[in-house]
């Protein structure tokens, strides 16, 4: 039987500053949470004690999460890709509406989609809304003195259930990228396979074929080596 022919390549879907800007974020964000956790739920606090080293640790990772961010706005992939996260197409919304998103015809995606799908943009706008509302509540907690009483308890309320609300949105990220090699593999390798790409974001794949920017050096080594 005759083996089926191996993937053309390999697309550069992340630059090195790219990927080093979302592991920054990623990391602050988890020690956020993680720290938040041993805040606010005794069973935790009891268990790991020292809750001023724990909230000194929370409050500076909190108010260094837009740090990467600022500092990715030098890169000109990053600016590229904060303009398509910031733009809804027509294949976002058929993206959002229709059951069958994901389903695959002739090795590639029924829906056009570009460089990032619906649900992505919609995680990254949730994402840099929350912390800046988390910056902003964090503030009036940490540096309580100019704030009035109603201030500084609409600030704990905001603060303690955006946690909630960010926790839940960070497992569902996590869940989503471990099921996707692919995505998962273009973050910490910056390529994807070919085929993944015209699987999952036809419309991108097809741009970067146009404009000849799949390398010959990547289109012969798989991610990972050198």
């Amino acid at each position: 039987m005759r083996r089926p022919e191996p993937s053309p390549g390999w697309l550069v879907r992340f630059t090195r500053a790219e990927r080093s800007i979302h592991h920054v974020t990623a990391l602050l964000m988890l020690v956020c949470l993680v720290t938040a956790a041993l805040l606010y739920l005794p069973s935790l606090s009891t268990l790991v004690g020292r809750r001023e080293m724990v909230k000194t640790v929370h409050v500076w990772c909190g108010f260094a999460l837009p740090v990467p961010i600022v500092l990715g706005l030098l890169s000109r992939a990053f600016r590229a890709d904060l303009r398509r996260l910031n733009r809804f197409a027509p294949a976002d919304w058929q993206w959002l509406r229709r059951g069958d998103r994901r389903a695959v015809r002739d090795g590639r995606g029924v829906l056009p989609v570009g460089k990032f799908n619906a649900g992505q943009k919609l995680n990254a706008a949730f994402t840099a809304g929350a912390i800046l509302v988390m910056l902003g509540t964090g503030e009036i907690l940490t540096f309580p003195g100019p704030w009035g009483d109603r201030w500084r308890t609409g600030s704990t309320f905001v603060h303690d259930w955006l946690f909630l609300a960010v926790l839940v949105v960070t497992a569902g990220h996590l869940w989503e990228a471990l099921r996707d090699r692919g995505a998962l593999g273009g973050m910490l390798t910056g390529r994807v396979d070919r085929d993944w790409a015209a699987r999952h974001h036809a419309s991108w794949a097809d741009a970067m074929e146009s404009s000849g920017e799949r390398s010959p050096e990547f289109a012969k080594r798989p991610p990972g080596t050198s």
